[in-house]
């Protein structure tokens, strides 16, 4: 049995030793990495219709082109010594006013390259699945430049250099993932979907807003350099404030608790959308804000237990919804969200998170992107049904797409040797370290995280089981046809074996090749031996113990059992899960009655005091010039006899006191 190695705490917040400039080299032609699928994007959009042919395998090519330029990066860096792994490469002058200056410029470092050859490597794999998953889409052109943008503002995200740039790739990635999930707008559900992502991470990007200002007038600037060799110059409170609006800029843009209603709804667009987006790139920006803003963070410790709070809440929310999904793409959704839960809660744990958080990450996003992809190869054989209550028994009829989405359950799961063994139990063996001197937060998230691993356990198994087990439930199609469900093609096939295979081996290889050491430069060396509250033998035994459990609680209720075609009302846990436990009710509680109020009472305000003061005002006039207007009458004997009365009045008036 595999052994994880004992954690550790860190004695240096500082993990960033020195930042150096790129001389010259490979790592120069970074800024391709962006230009490149940015180009393909600009390309596609202003040619239009002249693209439709060449186009997707164009835009396939910038994706390519830019994960061989990071690819040559990364072995540039790793033959660098660990201590000048950190290099920043300026591009141009961005903004200089008055005594402030920023220039654009990139950040090369083993963290965003890390995230580089994640975005680029199952982002082309996603393009070659999609030329063949939207080949009879009129619009296919189209939806391949809005891949290209997405990935050009993913990567801007990660390689920026400072806060500010990044939030201009941060909102570049807000802008495509809507035009993506509402790529179908002429369907109502799927625009207003798209419209609810949106509004739901604008809401976060104020937190990114406000934490710009609190870095500008703290440190009077927005650098990566900037802040963090003013973190030990500032105060606890103001760290603190700093951390948690970045807190609520991730919570936005990797839905976690409580912005996270907008998920389930964004699987309204295209398959290869969810497994780009809601996967392996855009929801896991907010993991990557944290760990970035490591040196905040590790100067707020209060900061730090929220970001570690919410992640718990995530990860438990995602699972118990999760369990009550019979829409497949949903169910996946809510995996997503449960495991980037576990992803803040390892970031949150600090020093001797930061670097594990970023490891499920990355095997999170293969064996996550590849389920996704076999969901939509699924749909594909199956009329696009999502509802697994009308599939069962299709492992006979789709061989690939049933072992490349076994393995890719097996790997969530956490089954050894598959990846999410060498990632997700890294995270529970962490959660049980005591962290700024409190043991009880060990017992608390270390259980919780532990209880999280056997609801996933049910609910994928659940999930596998209804999908490709047991007997056949298949719904006619729309036109009253049978079903024939049939594999898909290569083009789809092969982008899902490449991802299962990083489902079996990635996170072994990681782990051996020291994956945590890598990422040393950016989230500290971490140093003297402080173990968690159960030994690590006992955690592993636990972990997997209650996989079992949850595994085979799932075989008997969705394999060995006969599943309803129509879904039994269940507990009250179950109806609120089926409900996403009420989220999209409280938000309307909470936030968009009371805004609705507020509006109608400001409209009010406006039409009955403003606006009726300045028209009672103009009445009044009105009304005293009618008034007046009828002494005019113009007949001049009316006006003399008018004079006289007024002479009459004077003369009376001056001679009256003096009789």
């Amino acid at each position: 049995m595999h052994t994880l190695t004992p954690l550790a705490l860190l004695t240096d917040s500082s993990a960033v030793t020195g930042v150096q400039a790129v001389d010259g080299g490979v790592l120069s032609l970074a800024p391709l990495m962006v230009a490149l699928p940015l180009f393909g994007a600009a390309l596609l959009l202003l040619t239009g219709r002249r693209s439709d042919r060449w186009g997707p395998w164009f835009a396939v090519a910038m994706s390519s082109l830019s994960f061989v330029v990071g690819l040559a990066s990364i072995v540039t860096l790793l033959g660098r010594p660990a201590d000048e792994r950190v290099l920043d490469l300026s591009m141009f002058s961005w903004i200089s006013v008055g005594s402030f200056h920023l220039d654009a410029g990139l950040r090369l470092d083993p963290l965003s390259l890390t995230f580089v050859m994640l975005v680029t490597f199952v982002g082309t794999l996603i393009h070659v699945y999609s030329i063949a998953y939207m080949a009879h889409d009129p619009s296919k052109r189209r939806f391949f430049a809005y891949l290209n943008l997405f990935v050009a503002a993913m990567l801007l995200l990660v390689l920026a250099d400072s806060y500010l740039l990044l939030f201009v790739g941060w909102e570049g990635v807000g802008l495509a993932s809507y035009l993506l999930i509402g790529f179908w707008n002429h369907r109502p559900a799927y625009a207003v979907a798209a419209k609810k992502a949106f509004i739901a991470n604008r809401v976060g990007d104020v937190g990114l807003l406000v934490a710009l200002m609190l870095m500008f007038s703290t440190f009077g600037g927005v650098s990566f350099s900037t802040v963090d060799a003013g973190v030990p110059h500032a105060s606890t409170g103001t760290l603190t404030a700093m951390g948690l609006v970045l807190l609520v800029a991730a919570c936005g843009k990797s839905a976690q608790f409580p912005l996270q209603s907008w998920l389930g709804d964004a699987m309204a667009g295209p398959t290869p959308v969810s497994a780009l987006i809601h996967a392996a790139t855009m929801v896991t920006a907010g993991v990557y804000l944290v760990v970035r803003s490591g040196a905040i963070y590790d100067g707020a410790p209060d900061a730090r237990l929220v970001v570690v709070v919410v992640g718990a809440i995530t990860l438990l929310f995602g699972a118990v919804v999760g369990c009550a999904k019979d829409d497949l793409k949903k169910a996946l959704a809510a995996s997503t969200m449960s495991q980037i839960g576990y992803m803040f809660l390892a970031a949150g744990l600090g020093p001797i998170g930061y670097a594990i958080a970023i490891f499920h990450l990355v095997t999170h996003g293969f064996f996550k992107a590849g389920m996704f992809l076999g969901a939509g190869s699924v749909m594909h054989g199956m009329d696009d049904q999502v509802d697994m209550r009308r599939f069962g028994g299709l492992a006979r009829y789709m061989k690939v797409t049933w072992v490349t989405f076994g393995l890719g359950w097996l790997a969530i799961l956490g089954i050894p040797p598959f990846s999410g063994y060498f990632s997700k139990d890294r995270i529970i063996e962490a959660a049980f370290v005591p962290v700024d001197g409190a043991p009880w937060r060990a017992w608390v998230f270390g259980t919780i995280a532990l209880v999280g691993a056997g609801i996933t356990a049910f609910y994928m198994s659940r999930m596998f089981f209804m999908t490709f087990e047991g007997e056949r439930r298949w719904a006619p199609k729309a036109d009253g046809e049978p079903q024939h469900p049939h594999e898909s093609p290569k083009l789809m096939t092969v982008p899902m074996i490449v991802l299962a295979a990083g489902s079996v081996a990635l996170g072994g290889l990681l782990a051996a090749g020291g994956f945590t050491t890598w990422l040393e430069p950016v989230t500290g060396h971490v140093s003297h031996e402080a173990g968690p509250v159960l030994p690590a033998w006992l955690i592993v035994t636990l972990t997997l113990l209650v996989v079992v459990v949850g595994l085979v609680l799932a075989w008997r209720q969705y394999a060995a059992a006969p599943v309803p075609l129509t879904p039994p009302p269940g507990s009250v846990l179950t109806r609120a899960a089926r409900a996403d436990l009420y989220q999209d009710q409280v938000n309307d509680a909470l936030l968009v009655e009371p805004g609705q109020h507020l509006t109608r009472s400001l409209v009010y305000l406006d039409r009955q005091v403003v606006d009726g003061g300045f028209s009672g005002l103009a009445r009044f006039v009105v009304g005293t010039g009618n008034v007046v207007r009828r002494v005019q009458t113009g007949y001049a004997r009316q006006y003399a006899a008018t004079m006289l009365l007024g002479l009459v009045i004077l003369v009376v008036a001056v001679l009256a006191p003096r009789i």
